[in-house]
């Protein structure tokens, strides 16, 4: 990839980033769905690490599939496009600067969901977040690896 290209991608990076932070304030501070319908009379948080994950393990035949998936997949899948444009958008990339990043991240979503009232504090899903993001960033060092490989392909066979 050329010194171009490469700026191009990193530009579409930090937009598609941008574009998903815009995603990500509405979806979890203004979307109804969840039920997000303002501020809470009572407020929940949970500061135990595990202790919603191992519920939510624990009764997954009363809540549901759908609860189940979207608690604890849906919070990994949700920020794994942190990792992955973070990633695509820098000229440096770190395993650990994205997990120090996707951890910053989630842990301020989180602490705007605890000044707002709109959601729950929740230290699992800082975990679960961050773990997505991270994921993020394996995803693309995978993708980038196999599009480095397939470039070497490429130059072999044009060489012969």
């Amino acid at each position: 990839m050329t010194k171009k290209e490469a700026k191009r991608v990193r530009t579409l990076g930090k937009i598609l980033f941008i574009l998903y932070i815009i995603f990500l304030v509405y979806f979890l501070f203004l979307s109804d769905w969840y039920g997000r319908e303002g501020v809470m009379d009572e407020y929940h948080y949970n500061l135990e690490l595990f202790k919603e994950i191992k519920r939510f393990i624990k009764y997954r035949h009363q809540l549901g599939t759908f609860a189940v998936f979207s608690n604890l997949i849906g919070n990994i899948l949700i920020f794994m496009p942190v990792g992955y444009f973070s990633a695509m958008a820098g000229k440096r990339r770190s395993f650990f600067k994205t997990l120090f990043w996707s951890f910053c991240l989630t842990f301020c979503v989180e602490l705007m969901q605890l000044i707002t009232k709109v959601g729950c504090f929740d230290v699992d899903d800082i975990l679960l977040n961050t773990i997505g993001g991270v994921l993020g960033y394996i995803v693309f060092v995978v993708c980038n690896l196999l599009r480095r490989r397939n470039e070497r392909k490429k130059r072999k066979r044009t060489k012969e």
